[in-house]
């Protein structure tokens, strides 16, 4: 499961797929079938210690590190909310832990995301990018111990 792009060609990817669509319900419905497509975890994977803290929904987020790259799984149990886990883990699953970290995050304003959302939701995205910088962190850190 290799990825040749980088972080940025997948950002400017979303950027394209979302101006494409001009009107937001079309945007949130894109979100939302995108949010389908994803796969459940396993069963046990539904727990408290990989809940995302900080979202109103529930999320949850798991972790593998593969030839010096993160592999992200993560699910909701709100549909667009699933949709916002399954943009952020297309942009930085298997990427190594310092693509992660130096990575910016100003695709999700170009495709104006922060300005349609509820503040809870937004709340919740940006804590879902804090754990995938946290892991990318942790990983790291074991690279280097």
């Amino acid at each position: 499961m290799t990825n040749t792009r980088s972080i940025p060609e997948i950002q400017e990817e979303i950027v394209e797929d979302f101006a494409m669509l001009e009107e937001w319900p079309d945007k949130y419905e894109y979100l939302m079938n995108i949010g389908k497509q994803l796969p459940r975890l396993r069963e046990e994977a539904y727990n408290e210690e990989n809940k995302v803290r900080g979202c109103q929904s529930n999320v949850w987020m798991i972790t593998r590190f593969e030839d010096g790259k993160i592999i992200f799984e993560g699910d909701s149990d709100a549909l667009i909310v699933k949709g916002l886990v399954a943009l952020l883990l297309k942009v930085f699953s298997n990427h190594s832990p310092d693509e992660i970290l130096n990575a910016d995050m100003g695709f999700l304003e170009r495709i104006g995301l922060q300005a349609h959302l509820s503040a809870t939701r937004n709340n919740g995205l940006s804590a879902m990018v804090k754990q995938i910088k946290f892991y990318a962190l942790a990983y790291k850190a074991k690279m280097t111990a």
